[in-house]
């Protein structure tokens, strides 16, 4: 599954990052990296972006970009909060 797929709520741990040269660059940058977990926290009014929470920070993503990102879920819904 892609990571724009996800629902609000929805906790993943990112198994790969596509995408090409500098687009590829950016996320791994971003911390958009293999085996790191990602919580969705919001979407915006229209879908785009999307508000993940990953390694204690708050990241902002265009969906895509989260096309690029294939990850298997965990928990289906948590505390959009916690």
């Amino acid at each position: 599954m892609t990571l724009d797929k996800l629902k609000i709520g929805q906790e993943a741990i990112i198994t790969s990052v596509g995408g090409e040269g500098l687009l590829r660059r950016r996320l791994l940058d971003m911390g958009l990296t293999p085996k790191t977990r990602v919580v969705i926290r919001k979407k915006a009014p229209m879908g785009d972006p999307i508000e993940l929470r990953l390694r204690g920070y708050e990241l902002s993503i265009r969906l895509e970009d989260a096309e690029k990102i294939q990850c298997d879920i965990v928990s289906e819904e948590r505390g959009v909060g916690k």
